[in-house]
């Protein structure tokens, strides 16, 4: 299985930098077997039936990107952080330019935050902050900005607007440095009307991480190794699922983030389990989903792990043809970009 088995051409306007206002007016592409239909977020209403049941990843994306000084002496030197993940003490963060700073040094970001430079690695460090628990989290609010996806960092600065942009409307759980963007067509009254249908919700937790933007740098992408991201299924999460499951029901996931959770948590039999703890699952044709009967998906990055799973749930071919309509139909793609329901 090839690397170029996943590639396509995507022109360079088709990749958006802002989304859809309001929400639920991205258009959504929807693919039922063979069958390519063009609707609107909004027609989720008519498109999902009683029963379905919808997980939702509640994890809330942190403003992980932080500009600082670092002070030798009179000497002054800039840095721009990106925070990756938490350690067993402190946060994993990248650091441009990483020459800049030593092992020992502090990098100051605001008056309320600053850090210090616990260890320092050929392409990462480990910070540690000068506060923790709820005065970093405000501390980060006030200095941080919103995480961009590098392919829409590269037009343009994050600013105050992503802070609403990139955060889904029922985000609890700090922790992620990306947004799962399928959610961010949901909003409450949209998410109102599926309940008064008889759409189900569940919610579980996966703190997306920066490693959702790696590349695939082996020809042979069954030798790629993923990045691991934490994840929680409570108890009565997974019992949601499961009955709906012995229903009859759709479990549905919205956004891939969901749906590698609980394909993490799901046994041979299709049962799904309470998880904590991280997971690396890596899904590529020929894998057998074991939960997930639809998803609800964004257009991905070419020749990207996330090309990979959705070819595994729909087929490598009626991938092709799904993406080739988008192109051509214009479709916008990323991060905010539109949205697909995809239905083996």
């Amino acid at each position: 299985m090839k690397l170029s088995d996943f590639d396509f051409d995507l022109p360079e306007d088709l990749i958006a930098t802002r989304p859809a206002r309001p929400r639920t007016s991205a258009r959504l592409l929807l693919a039922e077997g063979d069958s390519i239909a063009d609707r609107r977020v909004s027609d989720l209403i008519d498109i999902f039936r009683r029963g379905d049941r919808l997980v939702l990843n509640n994890t809330r994306v942190i403003p992980a990107r932080l500009s600082g000084h670092r002070q030798r002496g009179e000497a002054i030197a800039r840095v721009e952080v990106t925070l990756l993940e938490p350690a067993a003490e402190g946060w994993r963060a990248l650091a441009k330019p990483l020459r800049k700073v030593q092992a020992g040094e502090v990098i100051t970001f605001s008056d309320r935050l600053s850090a210090t430079v616990a260890e320092k690695g050929e392409t990462d460090l480990r910070l540690v902050f000068n506060t923790t628990g709820e005065d970093f989290d405000a501390a980060l609010a006030e200095a941080g900005a919103m995480p961009l996806p590098p392919y829409i960092a590269a037009k343009r600065a994050p600013d105050a607007q992503d802070a609403t942009d990139y955060q889904t409307v029922f985000a609890r759980h700090a922790g992620a440095v990306a947004a799962p963007t399928a959610s961010l067509h949901f909003d409450e009254a949209l998410l109102r009307a599926l309940a008064a249908k008889g759409v189900e919700f569940t919610e579980v937790t996966l703190h997306v991480g920066a490693g959702t933007f790696l590349p695939v740098k082996v020809e042979d992408v069954t030798t790629h190794k993923m990045h691991a991201e934490w994840g929680q299924i409570t108890p009565g999460a997974a019992a949601e699922i499961n009955q709906t499951k012995r229903a009859g029901g759709r479990v549905i996931p919205v956004g891939t983030t969901a749906l590698r959770l609980i394909e993490s948590a799901a046994d041979a039999q299709g049962v799904l389990h309470p998880w904590t703890g991280p997971t690396d699952i890596f899904i590529y044709p020929g894998y057998r989903f074991r939960v997930t009967d639809a998803l609800m998906t964004n257009f991905h990055l070419p020749k990207s792990t996330l090309m990979m799973l959705v070819s595994a749930l729909m087929g490598p071919d009626r991938i092709r043809r799904i993406y080739a309509h988008a192109v051509k139909s214009g479709y916008r793609f990323f991060s905010y970009g539109d949205s697909s329901l995809l239905i083996p």
